[in-house]
């Protein structure tokens, strides 16, 4: 029969063994390090996909004032200027990203 001592630290060591295998650390510190930035990279995320979604509405907004006094839908040369300012920033693959989000943004076509 195991002493409560022996199950907490069977317990301890089982969850820094699940911390290393789920991180792909080496070490505990590691671990840690890596599992606190993760956290903070799921809280960005959370951020960058309320910020798409609130850029969608806003987009929307603009495409039917634009529809509305006789206009097309979508604007290319504004949306070239959009690539263009994500290719600056963040290089060729800022190009793609910027596709993406003007896709979403422009909802269906």
């Amino acid at each position: 029969m195991s002493t409560p001592t022996a199950t907490a630290t069977a317990t301890a060591t089982a969850a820094k063994t699940s911390a290393t295998e789920k991180t792909g650390a080496r070490t505990d510190q590691a671990a840690d390090l890596i599992g606190n930035a993760r956290e903070r990279i799921d809280s960005l995320d959370d951020r960058i996909i309320g910020l798409i979604q609130e850029r969608m509405a806003v987009s929307a907004v603009i495409q039917e004032a634009r529809m509305t006094s006789g206009g097309r839908r979508v604007n290319l040369s504004r949306e070239m200027e959009i690539l263009g300012h994500y290719r600056d920033a963040l290089g060729k693959p800022g190009t793609a990203l910027a596709m993406t989000m003007l896709e979403l943004c422009r909802g269906r076509i």
